[in-house]
């Protein structure tokens, strides 16, 4: 890691008081900063509640030019001076953190094992967990910080013995609480989200942003996955992987196409299958299984996606673990919904088993499952197997 530079001006002025005078002791807080709006209105806030804040943007490539460009909000060479910028503007001083040997190692090389193995990885939540909660918030205790504040919608509540916990965002349709799942008790303790207990639309932080002065108001909010360049992720995979030629079989094993390689597709997949002729009852097909052993992909109907259950292994809680059974919501996908489960770690807490009140469909290996209590965030792991409602070759309605 090295430290790059680093720039202070006046502060900004002050639009709206977080939290009221007195209610909070003033914190040394690093401030992650990355180029987009979100991040520059939390670290603004954060300052404006008077708090010691010091930004930094985290340099995640050793070739820049090689990530995303075009105002895409995260990696870029553009994002960094971004950052610089909003800092400048909101009167604090500005570092940038060289993570990108981290990174390449935790989370791209991470990517690729994942879908190696056939499995659907979340590369913003690994990044969350090794990357804004781990290197950097390591570095920043040693540094003497007490906390790391990000842009994310979510929201931290201190109970009246002192212990944290991660609730969902005020704002239910910006919430980012699943990607913040993996967040232990020792990380949330140190952790600040200015953004999450407003209930504000996205233009009123871009409102926001430009009363402040702050030029990201009108940026474009950063998607897909910000190391694949131009956003072809089975391009990306084939550079690292090769091709490599493999069946597309129907749930009785019979050839329907062939494929390039099966780390290309993941489950519940439906387009980009190229079979070349329909199924016998003439619905679409989707990916049901992916074998990296044999190469092999299987496809079938929608109703061969049901799942009824799963184990999950690698859990991490945020808080202490349940000691038991127990009835949560869980969501699946950074942007999916809410579905009810039971869930019970195992004896030696390396494995978490779910079932599912009613089936869901398109459950990978890979994924995350993120359990709720209300709006609490009790914990999450990584799906390692599931539980089919219809075995293959079943007849279905």
């Amino acid at each position: 890691m090295t430290d790059a530079s680093s720039s202070s001006t006046s502060p900004g002025r002050a639009v709206r008081p977080q939290p009221p005078a007195g209610a909070a002791p003033r914190l040394r807080v690093l401030a992650a900063m990355s180029g987009g709006v979100d991040s520059a209105v939390a670290a603004a806030r954060a300052a404006e509640a008077g708090h010691d804040v010091t930004g930094v943007h985290l340099a995640l490539s050793a070739n820049p030019k090689s990530f995303r460009t075009g105002a895409r909000g995260c990696c870029t060479i553009e994002d960094s001076r971004d950052a610089r910028r909003a800092a400048d503007v909101i009167g604090i001083p500005f570092y940038v953190w060289d993570l990108a040997e981290r990174f390449r190692e935790d989370v791209v090389e991470d990517f690729v094992a994942e879908y190696e193995a056939g499995r659907t990885p979340n590369p913003c939540l690994r990044c969350n967990e090794k990357i804004k909660f781990a290197a950097l918030l390591d570095k920043a205790l040693a540094l003497g910080f007490d906390a790391v504040c990000t842009g994310h919608y979510a929201t931290v509540v201190t109970r009246d013995d002192g212990t944290r916990e991660l609730h969902r965002a005020s704002d239910a349709a910006k919430d980012q609480s699943y990607v913040l799942g993996v967040l232990d008790a020792r990380q949330l303790a140190h952790a600040m989200f200015p953004l999450g207990d407003t209930l504000t639309s996205k233009d009123e932080i871009r409102e926001e942003a430009e009363r402040r002065g702050l030029a990201v108001a009108k940026k474009p909010d950063s998607h897909d996955i910000c190391f694949i360049a131009d956003g072809d992720t089975q391009g990306f995979l084939a550079d690292r992987l090769g091709t490599s030629e493999g069946d597309i079989v129907d749930e009785e094993g019979r050839k329907l196409g062939t494929h390039e390689g099966a780390y290309g597709f993941t489950i519940g997949q439906r387009k980009g299958l190229r079979i070349g002729h329909p199924a016998p009852d003439g619905k679409p097909r989707y990916v049901l299984d992916i074998s990296p052993v044999d190469n092999t992909v299987t496809v079938g109907p929608a109703a061969s996606l049901d799942v009824t259950g799963l184990t999950a292994v690698k859990p991490r809680w945020c808080g202490p673990a349940p000691d038991g059974p127990g009835t949560y919501t869980a969501q699946l996908r950074a942007h999916g919904g809410e579905t009810e489960v039971t869930a019970e770690p195992a004896d030696d807490g390396r494995e978490l088993r779910v079932r599912f009140t009613e089936p869901v469909r398109g459950v990978a290996p890979g994924q995350a499952i993120v359990l709720y209590d209300g709006t609490r965030v009790i914990g999450s792991a990584t799906i390692a197997t599931t539980d089919r409602a219809h075995p293959a070759g079943a007849v279905r309605e």
